[in-house]
């Protein structure tokens, strides 16, 4: 137990982080296989439980077997947990659990919410973690009383309560999982506007990240948000705006379901019409949006809005020769590097996830290919159908893409690298860009 303790004690809180989602993982593996969580007549492969695990810790939502289909009550209840916990994260979960029994939080415990909540101080730690979880509760008691408003009209009311609870959880936390079964996802209520309006809600909210939330709260005008916040929202807007219009200028569809997949697209997963008989320059335009996801801190993946804003800033203040700046406020180049270095290593992860899947599926198109990749980094769950048909050597490396994109590429990283401070500094000179 003591070389336990020194372990931990001599572990980076990145790579804590990492290690605690890869036992979490296992651990939902090993309790999907059980005989309580699966059906009698279904048959669940040691990697699909791997895959359902994966995708619902890292609250991606990519379904290689249908998870009403195939689980019992139980095991649906399983996966339920493991989106919540790979939500709100293990250590917010962890410390939680620490409040709640009235024990203090050590000092390494506050270091590992400080770094998977990506805050930049202490100050607050405790209370924070508190208002997470509070507001966790409200959003997802909300979801589900108005969900429950639709799912009853169609289902009996236990049953009805139980996919109203599993549907908000799910689309809080930016997963796009359903227990409707026969693969449909939200396909049968394109047309229910209550419903589309309460998931795209939820969908937005978890995806703007808790300190923009708490920040709105307490500043009540956006003149007085803090910079990350007025980034945030304005760039949320305009992702959801123009998806929106792109996905409806592509697409057959309504302007409903155009904003309800635009929304979806930016790691959610749920969609109400079948993304395979979408065309290229659709699929295309939601492959953006995937790959920029959620924000940071939020229960999304991607590269995250920031980092897409501070390259398209840094690319306009190049081009007009002006100082980084937004909103009245300077941005370092510390910050300028770690966007542009964060963007470089998921689109290697992009491509040699892409690379593969073209080596083990030659069956399958490009698009489909790159849509899925792209959906397992950004920890989306879309697909155009072909996950259920991979072969397991694609199922892992969609489970390695959806690790990556959850604990994501630059943490995965920096963690297993010793940074120090260079000693020696050498003379500039200029090289030809361009």
């Amino acid at each position: 137990m003591n070389h336990v303790k020194l372990f931990i004690k001599k572990q980076p809180p990145g790579r804590l982080i990492a290690i605690s989602f890869a036992l979490v993982i296992l651990l939902g593996t090993l309790l999907l296989l059980m005989p309580f969580s699966v059906w009698d007549h279904a048959q669940v492969t040691f990697v699909d439980a791997l895959f359902t695990s994966t995708s619902a810790v890292c609250v991606t939502g990519l379904i290689a077997i249908d998870v009403a289909d195939h689980f019992t009550p139980i095991g649906q209840t399983i996966v339920a947990a493991l989106i919540q916990i790979g939500g709100l994260g293990v250590t917010s979960i962890g410390m939680g659990l620490i409040l709640a029994a009235g024990k203090k939080v050590g000092a390494r415990g506050r270091l590992l919410v400080k770094e998977a909540l990506n805050v930049d101080s202490f100050r607050g730690i405790i209370k924070l973690v508190k208002a997470v979880i509070m507001m966790t509760f409200c959003f997802e008691l909300t979801g589900m009383i108005l969900s429950f408003i639709v799912f009853v009209q169609d289902y009996e009311p236990l049953k009805a309560l139980g996919i109203s609870a599993f549907h908000s959880i799910a689309a809080f936390n930016n997963s796009g999982f359903d227990i409707l079964g026969g693969l449909r996802n939200l396909i049968p209520y394109r047309d229910d506007v209550l419903l589309n309006l309460t998931t795209c809600g939820l969908i937005i909210f978890g995806g703007l990240g808790f300190l923009v939330m708490l920040d709105v709260i307490n500043a009540k005008s956006f003149k007085k948000l803090a910079l990350h916040s007025k980034v945030v929202i304005t760039t949320t807007i305009v992702l959801i705006v123009a998806g929106t219009l792109l996905i409806k200028a592509t697409e057959n569809v309504t302007w409903l379901g155009a904003f309800f997949h635009s929304v979806s697209a930016r790691t959610a997963g749920f969609s109400t019409y079948p993304l395979g008989e979408f065309t290229n320059a659709g699929l295309f335009a939601i492959i953006i949006l995937m790959f920029i996801g959620a924000s940071p801190g939020s229960t999304g993946g991607g590269i995250k809005t920031t980092t897409f804003f501070v390259m398209m800033r840094q690319a306009w203040s190049v081009f007009t020769k002006r100082g980084m700046h937004a909103f009245r406020r300077g941005i370092s180049s510390e910050i300028i590097s770690k966007a542009f270095v964060i963007t470089l290593l998921s689109s290697i992860v992009v491509f040699i996830g892409t690379f593969l899947l073209c080596i083990f599926e030659p069956g399958c198109t490009f698009i489909q290919i790159l849509f899925e990749v792209v959906s397992a980094f950004g920890t989306v769950g879309l697909s155009t159908g072909i996950t259920p048909g991979l072969c397991d050597a694609s199922k892992i490396v969609l489970i390695l893409t959806m690790f990556a994109g959850r604990v994501g590429a630059f943490t995965l990283l920096s963690m297993w690298i010793d940074r120090p401070d260079p000693a020696i500094r050498y003379t500039e000179e200029a090289i030809n860009i361009g």
